[in-house]
């Protein structure tokens, strides 16, 4: 902390005991606001310039100090509620000797109740004459200077308390965030689809590839795992006999930080009885279209400088199309094995021993077209070898019956036709956890339970999972996952002080 923001901490605390001493109650909590900011704008439309609301209808408000005027016998300031913000004007007259006396040492952040009637000034600013004014939580420190606000982008995400005062449009990025999520429950409910809440504590870690977080249950004397899916759950609840489920809630993966991902994430995941990856393709793209022309207005729109059209219908291709038409690879190459690993090889790929042709078409897939795939297109026909949940195509055993959504070079979806043969689960299982190779950090355990329930028998099916923080990403162009999460993890500030401190010593 600087000496100057010491000495403004100083002032404020000395201001607030003065303010005490006056006998202001610092912190109160008997104003009860009947109004918001948005409920006044348009009772003063009516209103010409220097004209009072002859109708002296009385509002009261409460919010924050967002700026200051003070002059001899009066003062403005603009006061915003979580709806909006207006202008209210002070009059010593009016409230009296001793309330504008105490009110001179209010500061900027402080949040306060006042009761008034509408009138318009000079200017034409809709404002509120205050008769009545209340302090409600003195503000000790001082909110950023107005015209720069939180530069500092790690401080907007440690300090998201102070971010969302003065930024309205992080608290616009979170007001649609909310939207959002709650749209997509609408759409899914419409169509017969029931929202569930499954463990989130987890015996054998499952449902996708990732290293878990681990904790130990005392009273059970065992090792549980912070979820990394809730999929194998959901696929449970069909074999129970429900046939449309959904849970939008947080996954855990104990992996490093960057502008697409955080350790702790929203997914929204849904599983649909009796249908295909391709009934999943269809739902997709009507949900996220008709998602971004409800919350935009347009299935048009720009993110981060790059315009990105949303309107259906979308592109489908296979993985090896893809790697034909816009990795720009001979066929001849993708049909063999050795070929296509030699040209992985050349480009900088490495390999564990036990990899295969599907997992050397899936990293050079990654390599030369996922970035390229901007407007929204589905990806079809990965590899089983890198699909260990998904169906095997009938006409082709190679592949999958899955797909993977990629909008603006991002992976946004990724779905199949579920796996629903026991025998087939196993094998399966069984050849990922002997095939993990050297990652260690990747734990594999055969889930006997999840088995058990597909040998009672699982109707078939598909499942999809979407990133809900990187759809919020696309839907209000936000360019890393940290401006949509409200409290995005960060390295502890000890730990950065510390460092500093032994830098220092050096």
């Amino acid at each position: 902390m600087t000496k100057e923001n010491t000495q403004v901490l100083k002032q404020r605390r000395e201001k607030a005991d003065l303010l005490a001493g006056f006998g202001v109650k610092l912190y109160s909590n008997n104003f009860k606001p009947a109004n918001r900011v948005e409920e006044l704008i348009p009772k003063g439309e009516h209103l010409a310039a220097e004209t009072q609301d002859d109708s002296n209808q009385a509002y009261s408000i409460a919010g924050r100090i967002m700026s200051m005027r003070k002059f001899g016998k009066a003062a403005f300031f603009h006061l915003a509620d979580s709806s909006g913000r207006i202008q209210v004007y002070i009059k010593k007259d009016l409230l009296g000797d001793e309330v504008f006396a105490t009110f001179k040492k209010w500061d900027i952040g402080d949040i306060v109740g006042i009761k008034g009637v509408l009138f318009r000034t000079k200017t034409g600013e809709l404002s509120i004459l205050a008769n009545q004014l209340v302090m409600i939580s003195k503000s000790l420190r001082p909110l950023p200077e107005k015209f720069h606000g939180l530069t500092d982008v790690e401080t907007r995400y440690r300090q998201r308390y102070v971010d969302l005062i003065v930024s309205p449009e992080s608290r616009r990025t979170f007001t649609k965030r909310v939207e959002i999520i709650r749209l997509i429950r609408d759409f899914l409910a419409n169509r017969g689809f029931m929202e569930v809440e499954t463990p989130m504590m987890h015996s054998v870690p499952g449902g996708a590839t990732a290293k878990p977080f681990e904790t130990h249950h005392n009273a059970l004397d065992m090792k549980l795992y912070l979820r990394i899916a809730p999929e194998l759950y959901l696929k449970r609840l069909l074999v129970g006999g429900f046939e449309r489920v959904f849970e939008i809630n947080r996954n855990f993966r104990n992996e490093g930080l960057s502008t697409r991902h955080n350790p702790e994430f929203t997914m929204l995941e849904f599983y649909q009885a009796y249908a295909t990856y391709h009934d999943l393709m269809n739902l997709t793209e009507e949900m996220i279209s008709w998602l971004c022309d409800k919350v935009n207005g347009t299935m048009e729109i720009e993110y981060q400088g790059t315009t990105v059209n949303l309107a259906p219908p979308w592109k489908r291709m296979t993985m090896d199309e893809a790697l034909v038409k816009i990795g720009g690879l001979d066929p001849a190459i993708l049909e063999d094995g050795e070929k296509t690993f030699a040209l992985a090889r050349e480009k900088g790929i490495t390999f564990e021993e036990q990899a295969g042709h599907g997992k050397a078409k899936t990293e050079l897939f990654e390599l030369l077209v996922e970035e390229k795939l901007i407007d929204p297109t589905f990806i079809t026909a990965y590899p089983t070898e890198v699909s260990p949940l998904a169906r095997r195509n009938e006409e082709n055993p190679e592949v999958t019956d899955r797909f993977e959504l990629f909008v603006t070079g991002r992976e946004l979806a990724n779905a199949f036709s579920e796996l629903n043969d026991p025998v087939d689960q196993r094998q399966r299982f069984e050849k990922q956890i002997a095939e993990k190779g050297s990652d260690e950090e990747i734990h594999h355990e055969l889930d006997e339970d999840f088995i058990r329930a597909l040998e009672y028998g699982m109707p078939s099916a598909a499942g999809e999972g979407i990133g809900i923080d990187r759809l919020v990403m696309l839907l209000t162009d936000s360019a890393s996952i940290r401006d949509v999460i409200l409290f995005p993890h960060l390295k502890a500030e000890v730990q950065k002080q510390s460092k500093k401190k032994k830098n220092k010593n050096v």
